[in-house]
Order: structure tokens, then C-alpha cells, then sequence
């Protein structure tokens, strides 16, 4: 399939590993424009290192921008020129007791997880309506829609960016500008890669015997995802062939989640 993502200048956040770099190396292999985004300068220039071992020729760059502090968000902001495709990754969990998450704890996650969707879109949004296209994927999770009891947290953030994006899909009526959501299950992205190794380690066990026991007894597929899976689909819903996808909530989550729809 020919997504004519080429010469489409993309910006993908929280992108140096897991599966923000899996979309953006998706991305670049389709011939985009790719600008990913991580915290520290050094672990960005690592990342676009390996991005252009993985894609050579392709055409990349990056910034260093910690997305949960406005201020850090509208300087990169005004480093970044318009781009055709932004992709909402950055997000952040963890597991907690629901009595013993502080208020600053909610607050932390609320502005990662929501609000860098929030300040990104609605500074980049506007140039694609301008335009008459546009894309804006964020990557959810199944966890938005059946919400842990030990991350109420997480679950009740990634809801509000969901709820988000169904919104913002509302205001792009009539144009050729698209946002929709991916929500992701349990995936084998490197930070749950570093948790099993070290419990492995400390339980004298190899991380596959581990990791084979925390498959989700309600997964279809059995298997944690791989961060490739769930960036196939960022990549069609950033292509021209989802123009008749909108306002979406796209499952990618291995079929844990019981509902139909």
C-alpha cells in the first residue's frame, strides 16, 4: 500500500524509545519528515542516531523538550515549524494504591498525559485546518476505557485524552484534517522490557519464562504487543487512506478489552 506519507513532515512526541520511536521510524521508512522529541538532549541524539542506522537516508531530527512543563513546551513550539502529521505519544504510568496518590501526583500525570495533547494540538491544529489536511493521532490505551483499580490514575488521564481527541475530531468537519486515537494494550516497549529483566534477575528467572506469565489471561493474541504493532496502525491513520477514519477510537490492544465496540 502506497500511504503517500512522503515529503509529510511529522512530529511524533516522547519518541526516543518504546513506541513513539517505532512510529517514527515508520514514519521515516515511509519517507516522512520525521522530528522526534525526548526529554534529555542526550538520549534524543542517541535516538536519532539509531533512527538513521535503522532508516538510512532518512530524514530526521529532533528536540529536547520535557512536554509536561508549559513553559519547555512553548519554546519547542516556537522551534517547530508546521507539520502535517503530529502524533501524541508521550505519556507516562505507574502503578499505585488509589489512597496513596498525592494530589501532586495527579497533577504530574494530568499534564503529561493530557495536557501536552492539549497545548500541542491546539498550536498545530489551526496551520492544518489552514491547509485543508492534517493529521492527529494520539496514542491511547486500553486502560482508558477499562480502567485499572491500580493505576485510577493512569486509566482516568488517558480517558480525558481520549475524550480529547473525539473533540478536537469536531472541529476538523468538512476538511481533510482527521484526529483519532490508538488504543494500545499491554506492550513489550523497553520500559516494561527493564521491569521484567530486573524482576527476572532478582527472582533467578530468565525474562522469557517472566514475561510469558504476565500475558494478560484476557488477551487474544496471548502475547505481549510488540511497539511495531501498534506503530503500523499509527502509520495508516496518518496516511491518505484513513481520510474516511475520524474522531476514532482504534483498537490495537490484543483483544483484551471484553466489549464489542
Amino acid at each position: 500500500m502506497d500511504t503517500e506519507i512522503s515529503g509529510k513532515r511529522v512530529f511524533v512526541s516522547g519518541s526516543t524509545q518504546g513506541i513513539g520511536f517505532a512510529v517514527a521510524a515508520s514514519l521515516a521508512a515511509e519517507g516522512a519528515t520525521v522530528v522526534i522529541n525526548g526529554r534529555d538532549g542526550h538520549r534524543v541524539t542517541e535516538a536519532l542516531e539509531s533512527l538513521r542506522s535503522l532508516v538510512p537516508g532518512c530524514d530526521a531530527s529532533g528536540i529536547a523538550s520535557d512536554l509536561a512543563d508549559s513553559g519547555e513546551v512553548s519554546a519547542l513550539l516556537e522551534s517547530l515549524e508546521p507539520v502535517d502529521v503530529l502524533v501524541n505519544n508521550v505519556g507516562h504510568f505507574e502503578v499505585s494504591a488509589f489512597e496513596e496518590i498525592s494530589d501532586a501526583e495527579w497533577s504530574r500525570l494530568f499534564e503529561i498525559n493530557v495536557m501536552s495533547g492539549v497545548r500541542l494540538s491546539r498550536h498545530l491544529l489551526k496551520p492544518m485546518l489552514k491547509q485543508g489536511w492534517g493529521r492527529i493521532i494520539f496514542v491511547g490505551t486500553e486502560s482508558a476505557v477499562d480502567v485499572p483499580g491500580d493505576m485510577i490514575h493512569y486509566g482516568a488521564t488517558k480517558a480525558a485524552a481520549l475524550a480529547l481527541s473525539n473533540g478536537l475530531a469536531k472541529l476538523t468537519r468538512g476538511t481533510g484534517v482527521t484526529v483519532n486515537t490508538v488504543l494500545g494494550g499491554p506492550t513489550y516497549s523497553t520500559g516494561v522490557a527493564d521491569t521484567v529483566e530486573q524482576i527476572a534477575s532478582a527472582q533467578s528467572l530468565s525474562p522469557e519464562a517472566l514475561k510469558s506469565t504476565l500475558v494478560r489471561e484476557s488477551s487474544l493474541i496471548q502475547r505481549f504487543i510488540e511497539p511495531e504493532e501498534i506503530a503500523n496502525l499509527v502509520t495508516y491513520l496518518a496516511s491518505t487512506k484513513s481520510s474516511a477514519t475520524n474522531g476514532a477510537a482504534l483498537r490495537a490492544e490484543g483483544g483484551v478489552l471484553p466489549t464489542t465496540v
